[in-house]
């Protein structure tokens, strides 16, 4: 029996738009949730291994059944290798995002991907610095550095570059616990090896592999996405927008991007402003056309663009249930299969652009570095030919939505501060913001929609606690208000100064999944200010909501590179108690740094805080 969408989601849109699907007929993520319980517990646990043809085996938690695999394996090994498996697979997929923005900034300063233009020649020549490109002739530099960023993907020996942004006592830490990545590519494909059949049986030792993989995407991969995104499409600035299913247009032609890349979505950005596509859609009766976002496709738009968006991850079947999508056009990652019987049910076409993702029931559009903006001209036009089938009867547009400040990178940042984080260390120092929390991650139908992440940040910054944010969190503060600088007044009053002082609200969205790599940039700036480590900052993350694989090896990255993070939902490695003792203790002593578990945001808070405390009485600083 399905529960009432009050109970699943805190959004007013999201529980309209529940009593809609249900009231049509339709399933959505939360039914299929309720239709898999009880979930299985081996499964819960981690206990579970399918890594060869002898089993599958499952370790009988309460010991009174097998407490060995075929093979001989423990709980503790299976756990730890499901683990290192699971950050593996969330690395890979930063990695192939990378790779790929990597591929159209090669094609485009080679002159083969003529729809792609250098937008920050700065942040261009600034990278290349890094990478000791000195010459910079016809085209040449941009080229050396797109050859010179593609070698830090399948490098053999030495480190992927950027992991030298990290503090020097990070960096030393790494090194001294042999975990500093040598290839990107390199540390994902050993974690498959290790985990292959009677290979690497211990635990501490798998998932020290696990921590090394994470840096080469956290340190890797993320950051070089985000660094060549900026320079093929701008370094994001802060701008207003709006966000929630309201930002859907009744009387025009409505586009949604959803997944995670922005190669094709910025093209379909703009070739939704050709007045030839806005002519066209007003000759069949639309006013416009409007494109909006899900997931991260739609926070790198948002943050770049001021493209609003309608949703986070659970939000997008509900797009579809509005009956006013002309066109749903996904790329990758978060892109959930239901979309095609579900879209079958309107009018939508539902667009699978990317080489690597079919789903059953997607129109396929192929995306290529060569045809990009002729294929957008494509999309674009599909969607707008596709408005003259849309059925008014069935359109319902819930009118909630909030307006937000969004695309504060780290330039943007310091610009507020004035050009140094000086301003932001002596807020932090005088106590007036007690420390500085990154929250981020999922939806997960485990927990009621957007609560964890809201009732986790209100808490927050109640307490005078910056927040930083990226990907679902992020869309879900958009909605409850939270980006705007007029929430600083839920804010304590020292969170509360500050803010309205520079003009910023309390919570500062920071892009995509991907971004992350931005707040490890502040991250280390602060701590090399200071002269300490990471793991000596008053800082914090928290997932509330997490449920994807690359969730993992954020997570992993995060707590490796020093800072204590929260979850909200539970991993599966409770049935491993060793596993469970290196990720909350032992992992402190190793890298500074813990995982904690707990599912009520309340609580959650208070654990951060606390952390927080005691890293300010480690600085010297008033609590």
């Amino acid at each position: 029996m399905a529960n009432k969408p009050a109970t699943e989601s805190i959004d007013p849109a999201t529980t309209k738009m529940l009593l809609e699907a249900r009231r049509a007929g339709l399933e959505t993520a939360w039914d299929r949730f309720n239709k898999q319980q009880p979930q299985c517990g081996f499964g819960l646990l981690g206990i579970c291994c399918r890594n060869c043809n002898m089993g599958p085996c499952r370790i009988d938690p309460f010991g009174e059944g097998p407490d060995k695999g075929v093979c001989g394996a423990t709980a503790d090994i299976i756990v730890a290798r499901n683990l290192l498996r699971m950050i593996a697979a969330g690395a890979a997929a930063h990695a192939d995002h990378a790779r790929d923005a990597v591929i159209v900034f090669k094609e485009a300063s080679e002159g083969r991907a003529r729809s792609y233009q250098i937008r920050d020649e700065a942040k261009l020549r600034a990278l290349a610095a890094e990478y000791n490109i000195s010459s910079w002739g016809e085209g040449g530099g941009a080229a050396d550095l797109a050859n010179a960023l593609l070698s830090d993907f399948g490098r053999q020996q030495g480190s992927v570059m950027l992991t030298h942004r990290a503090p020097e006592k990070r960096q030393r830490i790494w090194e001294k616990l042999g975990i500093i990545p040598r290839g990107i590519d390199r540390e994902i494909v050993e974690c498959m090896h290790r985990t292959n059949m009677g290979v690497d049986n211990d635990p501490l030792h798998i998932l020290l592999q696990g921590l090394r993989t994470s840096i080469a995407d956290g340190w890797g991969a993320s950051m070089i996405a985000t660094e060549v995104q900026d320079i093929l499409f701008g370094t994001p600035s802060p701008k207003r927008s709006e966000a929630n299913l309201g930002v859907l247009r009744e009387d025009e032609v409505n586009i949604i991007v959803h997944g995670h890349e922005p190669i094709l979505s910025e093209m379909i950005v703009e070739a939704a402003s050709d007045p030839e596509m806005i002519r066209l859609a007003e000759k069949l009766g639309a006013k416009g056309i409007n494109v909006a976002g899900i997931c991260c496709t739609g926070n790198e738009v948002l943050m770049r663009h001021g493209i609003p968006v309608a949703g986070n991850f659970l939000q997008q079947e509900l797009a579809v249930i509005t009956g006013a999508v002309e066109a749903m056009v996904v790329d990758v990652q978060c892109v959930m299969p239901s979309l095609g019987s579900l879209a079958a049910c309107y009018h939508t076409k539902f667009i699978s652009t990317s080489p690597k993702a079919e789903f059953p029931g997607a129109l396929r559009m192929e995306f290529s570095e060569e045809r990009a903006a002729e294929m957008a001209r494509e999309i674009v036009r599909t969607a707008v030919e596709n408005y003259r089938n849309r059925d008014k009867s069935r359109v319902i547009i819930p009118r909630e939505k909030s307006e937000c400040m969004v695309g504060f990178s780290v330039e943007a940042i310091l610009n507020a501060l004035g050009g140094s984080p000086q301003p932001l260390i002596d807020a932090v120092v005088n106590g007036s913001i007690k420390g500085i929390a990154a929250v981020v991650g999922c939806n997960n139908p485990k927990v009621q929609h957007d609560s964890g992440h809201i009732n986790l940040v209100r808490e927050l910054i109640r307490n005078n606690v910056l927040v930083v944010t990226t990907g679902c969190n992020a869309i879900a503060c958009a909605k409850a208000g939270l980006l705007r600088p007029e929430a600083a007044a839920e804010a304590g009053d020292g969170l509360r100064g500050v803010c309205e002082s520079l003009g910023v609200p309390p919570v500062l969205h920071m892009g995509s999944c991907v971004d992350i790599s931005r707040i490890l940039v502040v991250a280390a700036a602060i701590a090399n200010r200071l002269g300490v480590d990471i793991s000596d900052l008053p800082v914090a993350g928290a997932a509330p909501e997490w449920m994807s694989e690359k969730a993992v090896s954020i997570g992993a990255y995060v707590v490796a590179s020093g800072v204590y993070t929260v979850l909200g939902t539970v991993p599966p490695v409770l049935g491993s108690p060793v596993v469970t003792r290196i990720l909350t203790k032992d992992l402190g002593d190793a890298v500074g740094a813990t995982f904690a578990v707990e599912p009520d945001p309340f609580k959650a808070a208070r654990l951060i805080i606390e952390h927080i405390e005691s890293r300010r009485k480690g600085l010297g600083l008033k609590v």
